[in-house]
């Protein structure tokens, strides 16, 4: 039985708000528990709700979780320059490969920069190795995210609908 209060759900829609299925995410803490449990907060603070995919490149990953400038009902002139208001992340690099499926955090050049926003690889992105922080997977719904729209920046984003943990979801 998968450990719910590590579980992730994101209910992805279209721009219109149409919906386009749920993808679950197993986190894990034991390879970045202060990146988790930023996750897990602002999940629970609903800050992923309604936040595009600003960020979608064909055949490497998806990118989404600014909160700050990338609300689906706002001015997305700014999508992918923001994150939340709390502290950046320290960086948590692992040894668990960037493969098809496998979340990261997203960051700036500075290796303790990790805030909000997140990306899903399509394949392989094992340059990215060690530079970056693995929290996850998704373990259903790989087709969903297969089917966001595309571009960097994207017209007309996808978004995450909700994002909920465990039981809330």
């Amino acid at each position: 039985m998968a450990d719910l209060k590590n579980t992730l759900t994101l209910e992805i829609a279209d721009h219109a708000g149409k919906a386009k299925g749920k993808v679950v995410i197993e986190m894990r803490p034991d390879l970045a528990p202060g990146h988790v449990a930023r996750i897990t907060e602002l999940a629970r603070e609903k800050f992923y709700d309604n936040v595009v995919f600003h960020r979608v490149i064909e055949g490497f990953m998806v990118q989404g979780g600014d909160g700050q400038h990338g609300k689906a009902d706002g001015d997305l002139g700014r999508a992918g320059t923001g994150g939340s208001k709390k502290p950046d992340l320290k960086a948590e690099f692992n040894a668990e490969s960037h493969q098809r499926g496998v979340c990261s955090m997203a960051r700036s050049s500075s290796p303790n920069s990790a805030n909000s926003q997140f990306f899903i690889c399509f394949g392989d992105a094992s340059f990215l190795d060690r530079q970056y922080t693995v929290w996850g997977k998704v373990v259903e719904g790989m087709d969903v995210v297969d089917g966001i729209k595309r571009g960097e920046p994207v017209r007309n984003p996808d978004r995450i609908a909700t994002a909920r943990v465990g039981a809330e979801a």
